[in-house]
C-alpha cells in the first residue's frame, strides 16, 4: 500500500482518475461510502429511506384489480366492471374505489413479467430478485438492506408483519443475523403485543442491567478468539433483544394505540389496515425494510366471491397508506411496493376461477423516488402477455436498490468466499423514477 501511495504521488493523477481508481479498488473489497461512490461513478445519492412491500400470497389476479379488460370476450374480462382513476384513461377493477382515487400518486406496472408458475420459485422471484438455484439461498431483499444499511434509533432494520412467510424472506446466504424481526402476533388481534418488547416476569431494571453486564462479559470472552455465524448470530439477537427492551422510542414504536381512532378507521379495523398502519409507524420510527402479507389469493374457483371478501379491506388499506404517507410528508422517501408471485390465466377456468400465469401481471409502486401518477408497461389485449416495456424482477430489484442508495451490481459474499452481485443481470429502470 506504500508503494502504490508513493507511485500515487509521483504519477499525480487528475482528480477525476483519482477518484474513479480509488472508488473501483475499494468497491471490490464493498468498502465504498455510498457518497464516495456516488461523487466517483456518477450515481444518485438515496431517494428512498424506507421502504414498505406488501405481499399478496396466491397470486393476485391482475385482470380483476389493477388491468382489467373490459373490451374483451366475457371469458377473459372476468366478473367485474371497472372504476375510473383519478389517472387519464387509467381503469381499474370495480372493488378498487378508494385505491382509484389515489391512482395520481402511485405508479402502475402492467407489465411485470417472470418464467416461473409455481407458487415457491414465484415468490422466491419477488422476495429476492433471482430465480430460485438449487446451488445456494439468496437473500430476501429485506435482508440485503438489512446488511447495507444497518438499524436505526434501536430498531430492527428488517420488520416482518406479523411474522416471516416464508423462507425466502429470509437472511439465505447471508448470516442469519439480518433476518428479519417478527412481531409473533398479528396487530389485528385484540390480544396484540410484540414479543421481546417486554421484560420476563420477575426481571426489574436492576436485573436486567446485571443480565447485560453478564452478556457482555460472556461476549467479550468470545470475541478473543474465532467466532461462528451462530455465535455472531445469536450475539446480535440478544444484543437487538435488549436494545428493544431498554429503548422506549422501540417500544413506542408498535403501539397501534396511540394513533387516533379516526385514522384507524380510515385504515380499516382489520389484518390488511392494522398491518400497513403499522407498516407506517415502524417505517416513521426508523425502520429500513417493513414486508406485510395480506390474504390469500390463490383464486382457482369462484373468483368473484373470493375477491368480494378480500379486495375491499386491501383497496381501503392500501389507499389510506397512501395518503397518510403523503400527508405527512413520508412518501418522497418511503418506498411502497404492493407485489404478487403471480398473475392469473387469461381466460376464466371452469371452476369460475383462473389458474397461474407469470407471463404477465401488476403490481404497484409508490413513493421513494418513484414517478406519480404514471401507468408503466402495458399487457395485450387479453392481458396474456406483455405488449409493451416488461418488467422483469431482476430490473425490479435493481430500481428498488438504486432509490434507496444501494449499488445492486455490488458483490456481497457468500460461504466458501463465493462473492455474489447484489442482483445479477438487470439494471435499473429510469422511466420509474421521479
Amino acid at each position: 500500500m506504500n508503494g502504490e501511495r508513493r507511485n500515487d504521488r509521483r504519477q499525480r493523477p487528475g482528480r477525476r482518475q483519482f477518484l474513479a481508481t480509488s472508488a473501483a479498488g475499494l468497491s471490490m473489497a464493498g468498502l465504498v461510502p455510498s457518497l464516495l461512490r456516488a461523487t466517483a461513478l456518477g450515481e444518485a445519492p438515496a431517494r428512498a429511506q424506507s421502504v414498505i412491500h406488501i405481499f399478496l400470497p396466491g397470486g393476485m389476479a391482475h385482470q380483476e384489480s389493477f388491468d382489467p379488460k373490459p373490451y374483451a370476450p366475457v371469458e377473459y374480462r372476468g366478473p367485474f366492471g371497472t372504476v375510473k382513476t383519478s389517472q387519464d384513461g387509467v381503469l381499474f377493477g370495480q372493488l378498487f374505489k378508494q385505491t382509484a382515487k389515489i391512482a395520481n400518486k402511485i405508479t402502475v406496472v402492467r407489465s411485470m413479467t417472470h418464467g416461473e408458475a409455481a407458487h415457491d420459485r414465484g415468490t422466491h422471484n419477488m422476495f429476492t430478485g433471482y430465480r430460485p438455484s438449487p446451488a445456494i439461498q439468496f437473500p430476501s431483499l429485506g435482508s440485503v438492506v438489512s446488511h447495507e444499511l444497518g438499524s436505526r434509533k434501536n430498531l430492527p432494520p428488517y420488520v416482518c408483519i406479523p411474522n416471516q412467510p416464508n423462507e425466502f424472506a429470509g437472511s439465505g446466504y447471508l448470516s442469519s443475523a439480518y433476518g428479519p424481526f417478527n412481531l409473533g402476533s398479528d396487530p389485528a388481534r385484540k390480544d396484540f403485543a410484540v414479543r421481546d418488547l417486554k421484560m420476563p416476569g420477575g426481571v426489574d431494571d436492576e436485573r436486567f442491567a446485571r443480565r447485560r453486564r453478564l452478556l457482555e462479559t460472556v461476549d467479550a470472552h468470545f470475541a478473543e478468539g474465532e467466532v461462528s455465524d451462530g455465535i455472531q448470530s445469536m450475539d446480535t439477537f440478544y444484543s437487538s433483544a435488549y436494545s428493544l427492551i431498554a429503548s422506549p422510542e422501540a417500544r413506542k414504536a408498535f403501539k397501534l394505540e396511540e394513533e387516533p381512532e379516526k385514522l384507524r378507521e380510515e385504515y380499516g379495523s382489520n389484518q390488511a389496515g392494522l398491518r400497513m398502519l403499522l407498516a407506517r409507524r415502524l417505517v416513521e420510527s426508523g425502520v429500513r425494510f417493513v414486508s406485510l402479507t395480506y390474504g390469500g389469493w390463490d383464486h382457482h374457483d369462484n373468483i368473484k366471491g373470493a375477491f368480494e371478501r378480500s379486495a375491499p379491506a386491501l383497496d381501503k388499506a392500501y389507499a389510506a397508506l397512501i395518503r397518510d404517507l403523503d400527508q405527512r410528508g413520508m412518501l418522497d422517501s418511503t418506498l411502497v411496493l404492493l407485489t404478487s408471485e403471480f398473475g392469473r390465466t387469461p381466460k376464466i377456468n371452469g371452476n369460475d376461477g383462473r389458474d397461474h400465469w407469470p407471463k404477465v401481471f401488476s403490481i404497484l409502486l409508490a413513493g421513494g423516488g418513484i414517478r406519480r401518477g404514471m401507468q408503466y408497461g402495458k399487457s395485450n389485449a387479453t392481458a396474456s402477455e406483455p405488449e409493451e416495456d416488461p418488467l422483469t424482477v431482476e430490473n425490479l430489484a435493481c430500481t428498488m436498490y438504486h432509490l434507496l442508495g444501494i449499488p445492486p451490481e455490488k458483490k456481497l459474499m457468500a460461504p466458501g468466499g463465493r462473492p455474489i452481485d447484489i442482483v445479477r443481470g438487470g439494471r435499473v429502470v429510469p422511466e420509474l423514477l421521479a
